[in-house]
């Protein structure tokens, strides 16, 4: 048999780029390794149960803080279950290719619309340009505390997937990203019936990322544009909403790991992960106004024996007092989450984590009221 005939497979350590860190954080440790001429498979996935107990009202597969009671509101407590969704499979190639590396990445999980399976990943990385769908460019994952809830931290940069094309160049990296998935547009009602949102033009973000010793940075920032058709006018109505991230993380003794954030932007829409509210809507003069919105985190990890114990706090905020008053919003909107975790998660052998955790969850609306839950949440996880 030729080189491009022979197959090998065998047990290896993943191999990571830098555009592939959500698998790092996922947890992956370990793959199935195949080489098919000069092309490296790498095979990764893991089984992961949920069991969980909301003390109060029903949160959700993953804590969504909308299904937060107000004080005051009756409803139902003590809620359990159980669900396996958030297992994953995927893969990523290695092969060179005109003097560089063409590396792909194919991932998804079982998040999808009823339960099925959904993508995540799909990706061709050559050169410094990325093609395809993965994490957005203006989010991170070093002010990002480890949750045993699929959502986490609310207030971070947003660090969904979406379509992009991005350009990465020492520790620099600047994209153009589908403008009407993560950061969402317009809320509130549309002045006809005949009107439309519209995305005209792609999201703009910029990313840079560097580290000295133990202490690890980042820096993002995004510029959009939000509108709508207008029918009466016959034109475009819109504005331009941009947002900046800070984050980071160090290491500050054997044992302890700080993480934290900030977000802000106006405009931002759901680029703040987890935000209460959109990224702007239209007034009473058929005018675009845009919606500041403010977040951040902060965590801290300590090993102790076979894992480690974690710590974090998240807040998301909008400012929809203008678009209450105006009309376009009801006082009884969402103008802030917070979310507080403190779990345990461990691995007594390789290729297995157990977890618990608990969370203190709260939501906020325009009229002062608000609303707290508690979840309780275990998890175990079989990766391969």
């Amino acid at each position: 048999h030729n080189k491009e005939q022979q197959v090998t497979i065998k047990k290896t350590a993943s191999i990571f780029t830098a555009s592939a860190l959500a698998l790092a954080v996922a947890g992956a440790a370990q793959a199935v390794e195949l080489e098919v001429g000069e092309t490296t498979l790498n095979l990764y996935g893991y089984a992961k149960l949920d069991m969980i107990y909301d003390v109060d009202a029903k949160l959700g597969n993953a804590v969504g803080r909308q299904n937060i009671r107000l004080d005051g509101e009756e409803g139902s407590d003590g809620h359990f279950d159980a669900h396996a969704w958030q297992s994953r499979l995927g893969f990523i190639t290695s092969t060179p290719v005109g003097g560089s590396t063409l590396r792909t990445m194919l991932e998804g999980d079982f998040y999808g619309a009823n339960n099925n399976f959904r993508l995540r990943h799909a990706y061709g990385e050559w050169n410094g340009i990325l093609a395809g769908q993965t994490s957005t460019n203006f989010g991170g994952f070093l002010g990002m505390t480890p949750t045993i809830d699929f959502n986490g931290q609310p207030g971070q940069a947003n660090v969904g997937r979406q379509a992009q094309l991005r350009y990465t160049v020492d520790g620099f990296s600047v994209a153009l990203e589908d403008s009407g998935s993560l950061g969402g547009n317009l809320g509130g009602q549309l002045p006809d019936t005949d009107d439309e949102l519209k995305n005209s033009l792609p999201d703009l973000t910029l990313r840079y990322q560097g580290s000295a010793g133990d202490f690890n940075y980042a820096a993002s920032g995004l510029l959009r544009r939000i509108e709508y058709y207008s029918a009466a006018n016959d034109s475009d109505e819109g504005t331009t909403g941009w947002g900046l991230n800070l984050e980071a993380s160090a290491k500050v003794a054997e044992s302890v790991t700080l993480r934290g954030s900030i977000t802000h932007g106006d405009g931002i829409g759901g680029y703040q992960y987890i935000t209460p509210g959109p990224a702007g809507y239209v007034d009473s003069n058929g005018d675009v106004q845009s919606i500041k919105g403010t977040g951040g985190t902060a965590g801290v990890s300590i090993a102790a024996g076979p894992g480690n114990v974690n710590l974090a706090y998240g807040i998301a905020t909008v400012d929809i007092d203008d678009a209450v008053a105006d009309g376009a919003l009801g006082a009884s909107s969402n103008d802030k989450y917070e979310g507080y975790f403190l779990n345990y998660i461990w691995s007594p052998v390789r290729n297995v984590t157990y977890g618990v955790e608990v969370g203190y969850h709260t939501r906020g609306v325009q009229d002062g009221r608000d609303g707290d839950a508690v979840r309780i949440q275990g998890m175990v996880q079989y990766n391969f």
